[in-house]
């Protein structure tokens, strides 16, 4: 059954007129009235709606149950994603929803290929958002992680204060995954194409308690490094470790 994601605040109603990109969706799948669709609110509520009306442009449904539904992972991943290319970008947003992060802070470092600011910062990250929802229709997940607004460096270092596990992918002197203990919270901070500078790596490890970590000897691209330890966490502490 297709699954869309509606805003929470449409769940006040038991009928109501879809929003206009999710009632697209539904007319390009083709679906006709009486049929059912899933619906969720990104915190992990999904609805079984009937269609009512199919009319050109709107789509009206009917709720007829709902259900408390997650499979996210007991371990949750803030990842601190140095801003790339466009399309690289896209891609380990797409990707880490899949592998299961919890939350996503765009970073501007030094050597990011992209500085968007002001009305461009905020199309950016409403695009970013779009495509973690999208990513979330498709794998199954119910609770939409948050795109948080770009940050400087320094000021996203800071954001993670509470954070009891703060990793750094770095050469400098790192350790192996498993040589630390196992967290239930953990915010990885991945650098750009031309790496986070030698100046940045000491500001995170010394003043804001990051721990250097190493995947192994080869240098990964920046979408690579945010996938691979994605998946090595939640091998090593998430839900990639045994069957749910």
């Amino acid at each position: 059954m297709p699954r869309f994601y509606v805003p929470s605040s449409y769940f006040s109603t038991t009928e109501f007129t879809l929003p206009g990109n999710v009632a697209r969706h539904v007319q390009v799948l083709r679906q006709q009235p009486e049929e059912h669709i899933e619906l969720m609110d990104g915190r992990g509520v999904v609805y079984t709606a009937q269609i009512t009306t199919m009319g050109k442009k709107d789509v009206a449904v009917r709720l007829i149950d709902q259900r408390r539904y997650s499979i996210e992972s007991p371990l949750s991943i803030t990842l601190l994603q140095s801003i790339s290319s466009s399309e690289r970008m896209d891609f380990t947003i797409q990707k880490s929803v899949e592998l299961g992060v919890a939350a996503i802070q765009p970073v501007i470092t030094e050597r990011s290929s992209q500085r968007p600011a002001g009305e461009r910062a905020d199309k950016k990250v409403g695009r970013w958002q779009d495509i973690a929802i999208a990513a979330c229709e498709q794998c199954g997940r119910t609770v939409i992680p948050t795109v948080h607004a770009i940050l400087p460096f320094q000021a996203a270092l800071q954001a993670q204060a509470t954070v009891p596990t703060k990793l750094i992918m770095s050469l400098n002197q790192p350790q192996a995954l498993n040589h630390l203990a196992q967290p239930t919270s953990v915010a990885i901070l991945i650098g750009p194409e031309g790496g986070l500078s030698a100046a940045e790596e000491m500001l995170a490890i010394q003043q804001y308690g990051f721990q250097a970590i190493s995947l192994g000897p080869r240098v990964l691209r920046t979408e690579t490094a945010s996938l691979a330890v994605l998946a090595a966490m939640q091998m090593q502490w998430g839900d990639f470790a045994a069957p749910r």
